[in-house]
């Protein structure tokens, strides 16, 4: 028999095969941790229609409604005719400076056992015009009349519902808010009328806002003003800052962030697209290009946008699946330094019982999923990798006739643990960590390994009966 004759070749193949048992194993816990994930987002999604979904601020901007009308002829001979036709058109006025100050607070907000991040922000926007000129109207036909209506101001929003208060001062005079924004490209936000006098004056106008709006997820701002500048600060100490311009300043720490944008008109096409009616960006697109997809596929111009997304780095989810893709590694090295012990004490490790080891090493993957569901991530590393070291230190001290072997092979698999745990920690050095790690793996088996007559061992092991078996006393 080929097996009896070659032991080490249907060993190896036997190896090969609880490797792959163990490979599915792994993609299977891979698979739950992505099911999980999914129903996190779910969960989000879900926060998201209840509550509110992520905010943009878009304005203020001034704008007015005006039509043309004018006497047209249409026909020849006995069928011509005087007409009357009309187009309308908007007039906007962006902001000559644009100051916004905000806090956001963290609010979670939970399904099940799925937490979302919500937050609360407390904002005021001062605004500046220096003149009204561009809210006059222009004629393009002779002989027509103009009408406009009084302009209003109005502050758009990604999200209307999360609008807990708004007040607005105009020149210093409280005005009433008003629902909506009057606007087909922003339809939700809220609105104030403006005096008419404003249009075409040569006087400037300053408005003050104050807003508390609630949203979850993401936090945007367009710089609408020729010069805009936003400060934000916040007690979530993991930001993301994205969108077309990255703040200038910020400090992040344990306790929070703040951070600082400022912006000129000659950094941004915001206040030209805001004043003829574009779309604002999304906040993760907007760091590509200047233009926004619409339902027929086609891409247009979009009002440039920046912001913050709240999100959660240390995801259980996240780690959980940083981790299981180094299972395999993991029980990789576990292997070796079963084989290892197996070649320098002479022993023999059955397939099942390598199996049975690996298995081990897998199910830690899975009770660490599940842990971290219902406790902090650290928490559940800690349970999940002592059960399962306790679990192999105890087999170990069977498989490898010793419990002194077998406390060693428990350390080993603690420093493993503990290895992967700082991989997950410092995801910016896991590389250069798993490199050392593996690095040193190595060398401590050339080392341990460096006498061994390997021809010799071979010879031993494919003569009849194989590598003899010391006998140790069973641990007790």
């Amino acid at each position: 028999m080929a097996i009896r004759r070659f032991p080490l070749l249907g060993k190896s193949a036997a190896l090969a095969g609880v490797v792959i048992a163990l490979n599915l194993a792994l993609q299977t816990v891979g698979g739950i941790v992505a099911e999980r994930e999914g129903r996190l987002r779910e969960a989000e999604r879900s926060v998201a229609a209840s509550l509110a979904s992520a905010q943009t601020l878009v304005g203020p901007v001034i704008e007015r409604d005006c039509s043309e009308a004018w006497e047209a002829t249409q026909g020849e001979g006995k069928d011509r005719k005087t007409v009357t036709e009309r187009r309308h058109f908007k007039l906007s006025a962006t902001p000559a400076t644009l100051d916004v100050k905000g806090d956001v607070a963290i609010e979670p907000r939970y399904r099940g056992i799925f937490k979302v991040n919500g937050y609360v922000l407390k904002a005021r926007l001062v605004a500046a015009w220096s003149d009204g000129a561009t809210l006059v109207p222009e004629a393009q036909h002779l002989g027509s009349r103009l009408h406009c209506d009084a302009p209003v101001m109005f502050v758009a929003l990604g999200d209307s519902r999360g609008v807990r208060s708004a007040a607005m001062q105009i020149d210093g005079a409280v005005v009433p808010v008003l629902a909506g924004t009057q606007h087909a490209s922003h339809p939700r936000g809220f609105h104030a009328d403006v005096a008419e006098s404003f249009a075409g004056a040569r006087r400037p106008l300053r408005a003050e806002i104050g807003v508390e709006l609630v949203g979850t997820g993401e936090l945007a701002f367009a710089p609408v003003g020729d010069s805009t500048r936003v400060t934000l600060a916040s007690d979530w100490p993991h930001p993301s800052f994205a969108g077309r311009f990255l703040p200038i300043e910020r400090q992040v720490g344990e306790t929070g962030f703040t951070a600082r944008w400022q912006l000129n008109a000659l950094a941004t096409t915001a206040p030209q697209t805001a004043a003829i009616g574009a779309p604002a960006c999304r906040l993760r697109d907007s760091g590509v290009d200047e233009v926004s997809p619409r339902e027929d596929g086609r891409r247009t111009a979009c009002v440039e946008i920046f912001g913050v997304a709240f999100m959660d780095p240390v995801s259980p989810y996240v780690l959980a699946d940083r981790a299981t893709k180094y299972g395999l590694l993991f029980i990789a090295l576990t292997f070796v330094g079963v084989g290892a012990v197996e070649v320098m004490r002479r022993l023999r490790v059955h397939p099942i019982q390598y199996l049975l080891v690996g298995s081990g090493v897998a199910v830690f993957f899975l009770l660490l999923v599940s842990l971290s569901e219902h406790v902090p991530f650290a928490i559940a590393y800690l349970a999940a990798a002592a059960a399962c070291t306790s679990l192999l230190t105890f087999y170990g001290s069977f498989v490898l006739r010793s419990s002194r072997a077998g406390a060693l092979f428990g350390a080993g698999v603690a420093v493993l643990y503990g290895a992967l745990y700082a991989l997950l920690q410092l995801e910016q050095t896991a590389l250069l960590l798993g490199s050392i790690m593996l690095f040193a793996v190595l060398a401590g088996i050339m080392v341990a390994t460096r006498r061994i007559d390997w021809y010799g061992l071979f010879e031993r092991i494919r003569a009849p009966g194989g590598v003899p078996v010391t006998e140790t006393a069973t641990p007790q």
